[in-house]
């Protein structure tokens, strides 16, 4: 008999559903402390999870039956998944379980903000009639501008359709031609800003997003545009959003994310220009019921036919070949995550050739970690090894698989080749003893590079002082080089340096980086 714990509050299906599958009990007990999960998971093969309960490290070494921990909707920020990994936990989530939610959301704040519909709600039950005061603007025939076309881009885009708007969009990772089936025009972002009535955020936060709409951003945006922004905290710079609401370059703001949550920029969200929701993206009854059903589903299917659905840190392969192929897939996953930080362009084709031993086994998972680790960095919404190759697929990105007998400068090596609509960039990785993970090359440059934490990717002319400089302006800002990788193109007179850092270098510091001398471009990576 499996043992099922549910430790916050859900569905009540969740608990039939576990409860009328053979082999299995379920026992629902929500609000505990972490002392008090910590005592009672041992006893459980299974746990099931919302936002509340944090699944440290600690709580993972305490569960000694746990074989697997499921989440009832996306994000996973609450589970420590390299401690679960460890363990032989296999972490379920249910991506998309929020996507229809997310977007009408968007959808709801834009025509709210458009008509004034809350600040017209506060004045009547503050016993006013200002009718004159809350003329509004219509949403047929103007123009949306969506920054990420992922799954809730999309799904705004298909309701604004609806709407009779324009839908245009900037996602350097989507092709026109996915675009264009979805009845959307991709353009850059200098033409959206300069076309866009209505602009929504749909992107991911990673360093090259954080800031993305500054004072620079809407001083080139049409006089009187509206920005909504679903997306996440931080990708909106608060302090040029206050300057622009100021000013009536954005006629008018509607905010579900902040920078810091909970929110505690009063002078932003107190203007009359602005309306916001304490981060509600994803909660409706519909979607907490649905995802709810989808992970009792996943858990019982895992326990009664072996199936992993979801899965966000293993694929489904049988025990004896994972032993084998495991170093692989944190290769491949890594390998995918280190190049998609360096592309430009969206991506069209992506290589992979295998060489060695490894090309005896069934590879077709470790190229599902490469495009797990290539699409996670580069989407806003949830990638695993279950909806890689799909989401892949609607984004008209083609994957090859190549198994070469070549011999190749390493026993076991990975090469990847990715066809973007702007370049085409190839790194290579190996495994050195049983799991001594390395990006062996970049591009035409041959390093030994540890690929974990922090990492700057600078390209130079190759002359002296580069190093120097580099060095001297990391340590003037108080961060520590833990370790270089060069690598020089004596013929074309280039090189290529990897730096391992203790911290992340911050978006001021790397702009003084770019200014150094001989220094052609540098580009953070989080590994």
């Amino acid at each position: 008999m499996k043992r099922v714990l549910v430790s916050d509050s859900m569905a009540s299906e969740v608990a039939e559903i576990l409860g009328n599958a053979p082999g299995i009990k379920v026992d629902v007990k929500t609000g505990m402390k972490p002392d008090e999960l910590k005592a009672v998971i041992k006893d459980y093969d299974a746990l099931i999870v919302r936002s509340s309960t944090k699944v440290t490290a600690e709580i993972i070494e305490a569960a000694v039956k746990l074989s697997a921990i499921g989440r009832a909707g996306a994000g996973v920020d609450n589970i420590d998944i390299p401690a679960a990994s460890k363990r032989g936990i296999v972490v379920m989530n249910t991506p998309g379980g929020n996507t229809v939610t997310t977007g009408e959301h968007a959808v709801a704040m834009m025509l709210s903000l458009a008509r004034k519909i809350p600040q017209a709600t506060a004045s009547m039950k503050a016993g006013l009639w200002e009718k004159s005061k809350f003329m509004g603007n219509e949403y047929c025939n103007k123009t949306l501008g969506i920054i990420g076309l992922g799954r809730v881009g999309a799904a705004v885009a298909d309701r604004a359709m609806g709407l009779k708007m324009n839908v245009i969009a900037c996602d350097p990772f989507i092709s026109p031609e996915v675009a264009e089936q979805m009845g959307v025009k991709l353009v850059s972002m200098d033409e959206l800003y300069a076309n866009a009535d209505f602009i929504t955020i749909h992107s991911p936060l990673m360093p090259e997003t954080k800031d993305l709409v500054n004072a620079d951003s809407f001083a080139r945006m049409k006089q009187g545009v509206f920005l909504i922004h679903c997306a996440r905290g931080g990708i909106v710079n608060e302090k040029a959003l206050y300057d622009a609401l100021q000013s009536g370059k954005v006629a008018g703001a509607a905010l579900d994310v902040f920078e810091e949550e909970p929110t505690k920029n009063m002078d932003l969200i107190g203007l009359d220009n602005v309306i916001c929701t304490p981060h509600l993206g994803a909660s409706t009854d519909e979607a907490q019921t649905n995802v709810a059903i989808a992970i009792a589903h996943q858990i019982a299917a895992y326990f009664v036919t072996g199936e992993i659905k979801g899965a966000v840190n293993f694929p489904s392969v049988s025990a004896d070949v994972m032993a084998v192929i495991h170093p692989y897939l944190d290769l491949a996953e890594k390998l995918g995550t280190f190049q998609a930080q360096l592309l430009t362009g969206a991506v069209q084709e992506v290589t992979i050739e295998y060489s060695g031993e490894i090309i005896n086994h069934n590879v077709a998972p470790i190229t599902i970690s490469l495009i797990k680790g290539l699409l996670e960095s580069i989407l806003y919404e949830t990638v695993n090894y279950i909806n890689a190759p799909i989401i892949a697929k609607e984004r008209g990105i083609k994957i090859v698989e190549v198994k070469s007998s070549e011999t190749k400068d390493f026993n076991n090596m990975i090469e990847v080749t990715i066809k973007t609509s702007k370049e085409t960039s190839r790194t290579a990785g190996a495994v050195f003893g049983k799991n001594d993970l390395r990006i062996v090359r970049v591009n035409e440059f041959s390093l030994e590079i540890i690929p974990e934490g922090y990492l700057l990717a600078v390209s130079n002319d190759d002359q002296p002082g580069v190093i120097g400089n580099l060095g001297t302006t990391l340590g003037n800002h108080n961060v520590n080089i833990a370790r270089l990788h060069l690598s020089r193109d004596a013929q074309a007179k280039k090189a290529l340096v990897i730096l391992n850092t203790d911290s992340a270098v911050g978006t001021d510091v790397l702009e003084i980086l770019r200014k150094l001398p001989h220094v052609l471009s540098i580009k953070p990576i989080k590994m």
